[in-house]
């Protein structure tokens, strides 16, 4: 199958994407044990991420960890002053919000969630998986930067998901994946996608019966490791759908929170390329802030705003050469990476 030439990307997210890895700017000590977390608005799905380093949603002490957005915020307050009647020392993450209530001020937009999971990572003992994190996303951004035109994961997968509805499904210790991977389809693509939560079997044996017609113009995407459940889902949707394509943890880490975190940021370029390719903006739409807005109420001088972006950025290049690395002067272009490993059937249509 030939791939045509990909459109000029969209330079302030692609900009923004390649940046991310070592850009958190915030706390990295860690808070009294024990740990609690909750997460409304944008940073529900960072907290998700983090359940494998803690899946506790309140505690009577340590310390509660309470993440959410500026459109959240009426929720959140609730969450810390429950906590706070617990007994629980509370701390408040947030994009945005009164100045007196925040204890950590962290950029919103579609890519909040990296800032939020590495927050979470420090804050609860964990910096190694956050520095294992950073490592990872610093390889994928070598991978799937627009500068690298062949063997390019992300925008391989991008154009397998070009005019198909995705079906995501993934291993019940990866749950969060397919949310998170919808969401960004959405938000970052503008494309619809389906999760397939909880026992995928009677799903896939079940949804394409009465209409068979509706597994035209389908694929599944499986995410991160796939266990017995899974490999016998994909043997029925062989038959059901157009195509099922494994999309595995990244060579050299097992599941846990850097792998998940790593499959976040390849589904948020991939979603990027998706974008490009229905030639659609990959920036949050004005509908959306306008109703973050409203929800959010209006901003009042006791109220902090973090910015879309973060100005703080450690250059990728700088990073790789620091590490003393004599081959990396001359950039990867992605010739390293198996694709074989996304276990795709290709497309002879």
């Amino acid at each position: 199958m030939t791939i045509p030439p990909a459109p000029a990307p969209n330079n302030d997210l692609f900009a923004l994407l390649a940046r991310l890895p070592g850009s958190y700017a915030g706390p990295t000590r860690a808070e009294e044990a024990p740990y609690a977390i909750v997460g409304v608005g944008e940073a529900t799905l960072a907290v998700q991420l983090a359940e494998t380093l803690v899946a506790v949603n309140f505690t009577r002490t340590g310390t509660q960890l309470v993440l959410d957005s500026a459109d959240a915020g009426d929720a959140a307050r609730t969450f810390a002053e429950l906590a706070e009647v617990a007994g629980a020392k509370v701390r408040r993450i947030s994009t945005g919000g009164s100045a007196s209530e925040i204890d950590v001020l962290v950029p919103g937009g579609p890519l909040a969630t990296y800032h939020f999971a590495q927050f979470l990572a420090h804050a609860t003992g964990h910096g190694d998986q956050a520095q294992a994190a950073d490592a990872l996303l610093t390889d994928l951004a070598y991978r799937c930067a627009p500068s690298v035109e062949h063997d390019n994961p992300a925008r391989d997968l991008a154009w397998s998901l070009w005019g198909r509805t995705p079906l995501l499904l993934a291993a019940p210790d990866a749950e969060a994946l397919p949310q998170a991977w919808q969401t960004l389809l959405a938000r970052i693509g503008k494309t619809l996608s389906i999760p397939v939560m909880g026992d995928p079997l009677p799903f896939v044996t079940g949804a394409f019966e009465a209409q068979h017609e509706k597994g035209d113009g389908k694929i599944a995407l499986i995410l991160g490791d796939a266990d017995p459940a899974l490999l016998v889902a994909r043997e029925i949707l062989d038959s059901r759908i157009d195509e099922v394509v494994h999309v595995p943890y990244f060579q050299g880490v097992e599941g846990g929170y850097a792998a998940q975190l790593g499959l976040w940021y390849f589904g948020a370029w991939v979603a990027a390329y998706l974008a490009e390719r229905y030639e659609q903006s990959p920036g949050d739409l004005a509908i959306l802030r306008r109703a973050q807005a409203v929800l959010s109420g209006e901003a009042a001088e006791d109220t902090l705003n973090a910015p879309r972006e973060d100005v703080r950025r450690t250059p990728i290049v700088k990073d790789w050469r620091d590490d003393g690395d004599s081959d990396s002067d001359d950039l990867d272009d992605g010739e390293d990476f198996d694709v074989e490993d996304f276990d795709e059937d290709e497309d002879e249509d």
